[in-house]
């Protein structure tokens, strides 16, 4: 569970090489570090893999750690009284990929710096926006319908990602360790939550390389730190696994998740999805 991370969320490197104004486009070098791939890559820059190909005279998808690929972005120069947070608010990209973009891991920010600008994530920002209008009366309807996805089988035609045996059963014992005691949508939106990063463009692509990351010496989840992971999973969190493996996503697309009694402000200002007994989802 989040309750003390400030920064140091992700693992990708950037290089820039600036060539022309702030106002356009123009070329920048990025770096190539484990677990990118020109799918994530187009999808920060809001660009397609068969233009990377071909901008960087690539024959494969293949990627190797250290490459360096050219690609399209703005970049904005810092103002007095900028913070990373609201760089991203102002041009409507989140912060995530506004770190990640320019390998930024803290927040000290300075007038003059400059940052490349990921592409606004319009899609998630309609979702987003869809979800925060549904009436209370349809959002019961909708966790009420997490039980019933519970029931299918792993890696059935009906999952929303790819997943092993051992996966469910690490993504269970991530929601023991985690959720056990509260209610049964918190059990799933915490398995939401892996979901959700497996499918962004800014996080590890498969669930056990979520849930295992370390990125700038910070465990993503504390279980995985304090051992507790390893602790044999109920019943009930592989029921929720299995729900939340299959679509069901009572954190409203949530990426991160905390108790609470959490006094870390940086989680605290971001937009609450949900809330379930102690636990809430935030993105």
């Amino acid at each position: 569970m989040f309750k003390f991370r400030k920064t140091g969320a992700f693992v990708i490197g950037m290089v820039l090489s600036i060539t022309v104004s702030s106002t356009s486009a123009f070329a920048a070098d990025y770096t190539v570090l484990k677990n990118d791939s020109l799918y994530k890559i187009g999808r920060l820059f809001n660009t397609s893999v068969n233009t990377i190909k071909s901008t960087n005279h690539l024959k494969s998808n293949q990627l190797r750690t250290g490459q360096v690929v050219k690609v399209k972005a703005k970049i904005y120069k810092i103002k007095k009284g900028d913070t990373l947070y609201s760089i991203a608010k102002k041009n409507k990209v989140t912060l995530a990929s506004l770190r990640r973009a320019n390998n930024k891991w803290n927040d000290k920010v300075k007038p003059a710096q400059k940052l490349l600008l990921p592409a606004a994530n319009t899609t998630a920002k309609k979702a987003a926006v869809k979800s925060s209008k549904v009436a209370p009366a349809a959002k019961t309807f909708q966790t009420s319908m997490v039980a019933q996805a519970a029931d299918q089988a792993p890696n059935s035609s009906k999952a929303s990602i790819s997943y092993t045996k051992n996966e469910l059963d690490l993504l269970a014992r991530l929601i023991t360790a985690e959720a056990t005691g509260q209610p049964y949508d918190a059990m799933v939106g915490v398995g939401a939550v892996v979901v959700n990063r497996v499918q962004s463009s800014v996080w590890p692509d498969s669930i056990s390389s979520v849930i295992n990351q370390v990125a700038g010496g910070y465990y993503q989840f504390t279980p995985v730190k304090n051992g507790y992971i390893k602790k044999p999973a109920s019943k009930t969190a592989i029921k929720a696994a299995k729900a939340a493996l299959n679509g069901s996503d009572p954190s409203y697309n949530a990426m991160f998740y905390f108790d609470d009694t959490s006094t870390n402000s940086w989680l605290w200002s971001k937009p609450i999805t949900a809330r379930y007994g102690i636990m809430v989802f935030v993105k």
